[in-house]
């Protein structure tokens, strides 16, 4: 199907059942989001169902509707070694003492959760990787 296309298949019923692109849905969601639009009317003009209409405004939202989504290499290095990680020296056993607990960060695109003690910067580095 075309970028812009409405595919009309007909059913064995009889009736018709319409296939619009992320771009025409992308199109009718836009009209909604004007000031004082009304998505009963923007429907009734695109021959939609409304309800149709608001699921796909929440998959825009969500970015489900995007047309080009980006997707981003990163680099990554292979060895046949693993370099040995020094840990640090330990002073005290207060110093030593890490708490246990979780962290949930919800993205979007992604969601990372960490278990247990987290290096800050491992973290730091995993959500920059994943910002990008």
């Amino acid at each position: 199907m075309a970028a812009n296309a409405e595919k009309v298949v007909e059913l064995k019923s009889g009736g018709t059942r319409r296939f619009r692109s992320k771009e025409i849905r992308r199109q009718i969601v836009g009209e909604t989001l004007k000031p004082g639009a009304s998505v009963s009317a923007v429907a009734l003009a695109h021959r939609v169902n409304a309800n149709q209409v608001f699921k796909w405004r929440r998959q825009y939202r969500s970015g489900q509707l995007e047309i080009n989504p980006s997707t981003a290499l990163l680099p990554v290095k292979v060895c046949d070694v693993v370099p040995k990680v020094r840990r640090p020296e330990v002073r005290s056993r207060k110093s030593t003492a890490r708490k246990s607990g979780i962290i949930e960060i919800d993205l979007g695109h992604a969601r990372v959760r960490i278990e247990g003690w987290a290096d800050p910067d491992c973290v730091r580095a995993a959500l920059e990787g994943l910002a990008r």
